[in-house]
């Protein structure tokens, strides 16, 4: 027997079916177009929205400036006189520190603004959470972190009791 009567069975690839992605079922018509509509409405409120893009610009300039005044030595010539209750310390002002501390300020404003400014409404539980951490973290800093963490805490479960009272009013 040669090679040229013995011939190897090749198989065929077969192709397998892509599922084709199923759009969710609803019992009627009504209520498929009710969340057409809703689906709309918030993809025409966020792409509305710039509170966010401004937040996040106001971040990066302000990032920019902190950086822009310890690389010319300011952050070093400012002196900060602060009265302190007794076994509290100021610690200094680092560039990170201050860049975490005005962006937790900036985040925070812009959850208090999405909290009680109708036009921009919307889930603020996240914006609260971040602007605690970037807050602490620049506080932590300038005061030391075993002041500033109690803070924290504090200032979460605030913000958390202020948005289900604000919650349950609507």
């Amino acid at each position: 027997m040669n090679d040229q009567d013995y011939q190897q069975p090749q198989e065929k690839e077969e192709e397998i079916p892509q599922p084709t992605p199923r759009r969710p079922y609803y019992q009627d018509e009504k209520t498929e177009e009710k969340y057409e509509k809703e689906d709309e409405k918030q993809e025409e409120k966020h792409n509305q929205d710039p509170l966010s893009s401004l937040a996040w610009a106001l971040i990066l300039i302000w990032a920019g400036l902190v950086f822009l005044a310890s690389n010319l030595g300011w952050l070093d010539q400012i002196q900060v006189q602060l009265v302190l209750p007794e076994g509290l310390e100021f610690l200094g002002l680092g560039t990170w520190y201050l860049i975490a501390l005005g962006a937790g300020v900036i985040l925070f404003a812009e959850a208090l603004l999405r909290t009680f400014v109708p036009a921009y409404r919307s889930s603020t539980g996240g914006s609260y959470f971040l602007a605690a951490i970037f807050l602490g973290i620049g506080l932590s800093g300038i005061f030391g972190w075993q002041l500033v963490w109690p803070l924290v805490l504090i200032g979460l479960g605030l913000t958390a009791l202020a948005n289900a009272l604000i919650r349950s009013r609507k």
